[in-house]
């Protein structure tokens, strides 16, 4: 309804924004240079954030920049399953027969890593996403699968993508092995106060508008109800916007946000 009300072209809050039309924040552009690091050291790499914090996005336009003759990168989103679960949808993944031990899973992965280094000259990124769902055994089967030629060799660039709880068992006793493999820790922030304004104007110009549809003391309220998290950014936003049109106003105001927190909270 709002898109008519303000002249835009497409929803301004959606999902569907390609990674080059991210909004480049202050943690999005601190997280490109630490990758950046991580994939030239080929090492383990542990990312966190809150739930909505844009962690995941962030991450998709680091690996989306990356040459694709030179890279390969597996994305993994499963880490409810056991160890099989895990080595059978990286398998999938990297377009491998799926074998029927967990042992022959585990060297099928390593020689198709070791083929892509040697034969192709590509290096291979593995992106295990929701790690903080993963259970013990698997975190210490994703270890043993970096290492190579007796831990003296980097081929694999393994990256782990979770909420914060996921740091904190990383640096319980059980996980000291994996947790000094780790050469990359970056707990991914949501947005600054001075970011959200910009990144409201950003999304909205994407969408048609060249137009600042929220007042000042709009975009505060949007701040303090959602502490940045781009996530509940977007969804306040949208029926902030909506609260707007039903009100017949042009632009949103700070009322038209405490209205739209009902209808988030």
């Amino acid at each position: 309804m709002y898109r008519k009300h303000f002249g835009l072209t497409r929803h301004p809050f959606g999902k569907e924004i390609e990674p080059d039309d991210l909004f480049a924040s202050a943690a999005g552009k601190e997280l490109e240079a630490r990758l950046g690091h991580l994939i030239e050291m080929r090492g383990i790499g542990l990312i966190t954030g809150e739930s909505g914090s844009g962690k995941t996005c962030a991450c998709r336009k680091v690996v989306t920049a990356l040459h694709a003759g030179l890279y390969r990168v597996v994305y993994v989103s499963l880490s409810t399953g056991n160890v099989m679960d895990l080595y059978k949808t990286i398998a999938w993944e990297m377009g491998l027969p799926t074998e029927r031990s967990r042992a022959a899973l585990h060297r099928q992965i390593k020689n198709e890593v070791t083929r892509l280094c040697a034969e192709a000259r590509c290096r291979p990124i593995l992106i295990v996403d929701e790690a903080h769902n993963l259970r013990p055994e698997v975190l210490e089967d994703l270890r043993l699968l970096t290492n190579y030629q007796m831990d003296a060799e980097n081929r694999l660039c393994l990256l782990l993508v979770g909420q914060a709880e996921l740091r904190r068992r990383l640096g319980m006793a059980a996980y000291e092995a994996l947790s000094q493999r780790i050469v990359v820790r970056y707990h991914f922030a949501g947005l600054g106060r001075d970011e959200i304004g910009a990144y409201l104007v950003h999304l909205l110009r994407l969408a048609g508008t060249e137009l600042p549809l929220l007042e000042p003391a709009a975009v505060e309220a949007v701040f303090q109800a959602t502490q940045g998290l781009p996530r509940k950014v977007n969804l306040l936003a949208h029926h902030a916007l909506l609260a707007a049109a039903l009100a017949r106003a042009k632009v949103v105001t700070a009322e038209h946000v405490q209205a739209a927190l009902a209808e988030v909270s």
